[in-house]
């Protein structure tokens, strides 16, 4: 991956590996992981792990692979594989030959389990889901206002001796007991304070046709008994994971001790939470399945595929991970500044088109009706090697409607009757009459222009207040435009009252079907990001179709996250 424009500042991880290497743990290497579950698709939440863990072990010189956590076979799907592979590869990561199934440990965290058994420190239960919760307890509050543990219930099957737990398990293996009848747990102290060590489940009976191996399996590892395995026998040496896990490092460090195998150090850093949308799996999900929104790539969605079809850059992405750096609480921050590191860079790249998306129709009377030529139009000011386009002229064009008045006010610069305005990259353009339509809107413009302005100044040196944005009427491509904004209208849609989803915001799409836009656009491939001039950054969508290109909004020009800055700055 190509280095970032700013370099990452240093934070408690990079400096937790320091010390490791300074000490010589690990012989001084650097070797992380990312591990999702195959369930669904990944999210903005999900990319700023990727930047943290890919990101320090670049930083170190060391590795990182990727593996997939598909322990559970009931929602887990090939189909998430390939997407999450595509999705990390797009956000700018390569893993290298590192590509990694912790369904391919079945076999040694199976073994491991039984040379547990063999130790004493693991039992076969009999206990339901609901009685485990019940006997492990729950925190309460004491009096004095502080959280208390009170100790757990022993199962009645703890203490079971190691030959019947090797059998017990060996028929749950061969597929003896019904789904759901049988657990095995690891035996480690039903008082302890920590919740998760009250003798956790290590294996479940579930017979479910697993996407990789089929129904070889009968039985299948919990993530707490999966997750620090799989690091070991990968030689991970830095196991970096969300908050959510730190109640869960001490379980991580006792069963790594028991079997006495390669130990990785388990660190922990604060999620991502943003503003106006929603970051967990399942919500999103929901939001899929119930219909809310069109699919998991829905350009309003916070995962990388939606993000990705509306136009956001990895570049802008990896550069919002960056700014809003690594904590060890979890953090909320407002979408703006990740729409900040959007505008910023599509500026610096985003070629420039001219796009009208509510066209009103502009007859020079002037300039001969077949005639046409072509205009050199920059691609991108601010970057002149990119150079100019052709952009085609014509007697007859369109104009934004809203940048017509017939009545304006003081601040208004734009087209009035008598009034004249540059034409952008072409003439100067005086209004001499509206046309009405039968309704009596305004349907027509009627305009003179000045052939000694060509390429948009005056040879006489006469400025004018307004440039206006336009496409030739016979040349332009019809097409469809969506306008994408925030998903959700509260900031945080979780804390309002009643239902979550009654915050989804009626405008955080609309669409436009009679747009009309500069004729080299409708060649461009899906995926194409450009700014449409005065009126934002767009992407065409995978839905366009020869003659009928789709493009989606991905911001507009406004920037509030600076304003944002800059009262932060006064207060």
């Amino acid at each position: 991956m190509k280095e970032e424009t700013s370099p990452s500042p240093s934070d408690f991880i990079r400096e937790t590996i320091e010390a490791d290497n300074a000490s010589g743990r690990f012989g001084g290497r650097v070797h992380t992981r990312f591990p999702p579950e195959p369930n669904g698709h990944l999210h903005i939440g999900h990319a700023k792990a990727i930047c943290i863990t890919f990101g320090v072990a670049e930083a170190f010189g060391g590795k990182y692979n990727l593996r997939m956590d598909d322990t559970n076979p009931a929602k887990e799907k090939d189909e998430f594989v390939r997407a999450i592979q595509e999705d990390v590869r797009w956000l700018g990561f390569d893993w290298g030959d590192r590509f990694f199934y912790a369904s391919d440990y079945f076999d040694q965290l199976c073994a491991w389990a039984i040379d547990l058994i063999r130790k004493g420190k693991a039992y076969v239960c009999d206990l339901s889901d609901d009685e485990i919760s019940a006997y492990r307890g729950t925190q309460v509050f004491g009096p004095d206002g502080r959280r208390q543990t009170p100790p757990g219930k022993d199962s009645p099957h703890r203490n079971r001796s190691v030959e019947e737990n090797l059998d017990l398990f060996g028929r749950m293996r061969r597929g003896e007991f019904p789904d759901g009848s049988r657990t095995l747990r690891a035996k480690i102290d039903m008082a302890h304070p920590n919740l998760n060590m009250r003798d956790p489940v290590m294996y479940r009976i579930l017979r479910a046709d697993h996407y990789r191996q089929g129904t070889q399996w009968c039985i299948y590892p919990t993530y707490d008994w999966a997750h620090g395995q799989s690091d070991s026998i990968e030689g991970i040496t830095h196991s970096i994971c969300d908050i959510s896990f730190e109640n869960h490092r001490p379980l991580y460090d006792w069963f790594l001790e028991a079997l006495g195998v390669h130990h990785p150090r388990q660190i922990e850093f604060g999620r991502l939470n943003l503003t106006h949308t929603v970051l967990s799996k399942r919500y999103l999900r929901e939001l899929v399945e119930g219909g809310a929104v069109s699919g998991w790539d829905d350009p309003r969605l916070p995962t990388l595929r939606g993000l990705r079809r509306r136009g956001f850059t990895p570049e802008a992405i990896r550069e919002f991970c960056r700014r809003i750096g690594v904590t060890k609480s979890d953090t909320t921050v407002d979408i703006r500044l990740l729409e900040h590191c959007v505008r910023d860079h599509l500026n610096r790249i985003a070629p420039r088109a001219m796009a009208v998306l509510d066209p009103l129709r502009v007859v020079i009377t002037n300039y001969p009706e077949d005639a046409a030529e072509e205009m050199d139009a920059i691609n991108n000011p601010e970057d002149p090697s990119v150079g100019t386009r052709k952009v085609p002229f014509c007697r007859e064009i369109f104009i934004e409607r809203d940048d017509f008045m017939e009545n304006p006010p003081k601040q208004f610069h734009r087209l009035a009757p008598g009034r004249e305005v540059r034409l952008r990259s072409a003439y100067f353009i005086t209004c001499t009459e509206v046309v009405r339509g039968p309704d009596g809107s305004v349907a027509e413009l009627r305009c003179t222009y000045d052939p000694a302005t060509r390429g948009g100044d005056a040879p006489d040196g006469r400025k004018v207040k307004g440039t206006l944005h336009w496409v030739s009427a016979r040349h332009a491509a019809k097409a469809e435009v969506r306008l994408y904004d925030h998903l959700f209208l509260p900031e945080d849609p979780m804390a309002s009252e009643g239902d979550w989803r009654d915050g989804i915001s009626p405008n955080s799409l609309r669409v436009l079907r009679d747009c009309r836009l500069e004729p080299g656009l409708d060649a461009s491939t899906p995926g194409y990001r450009c700014q449409f001039e005065r009126v934002g950054y767009f992407c065409k969508d995978p839905d366009s179709r020869p003659g009928r290109p789709v493009f989606n909004r991905t911001l507009p020009l406004k920037d509030s996250w600076q304003k944002v800055q800059a009262k932060g700055t006064a207060c």
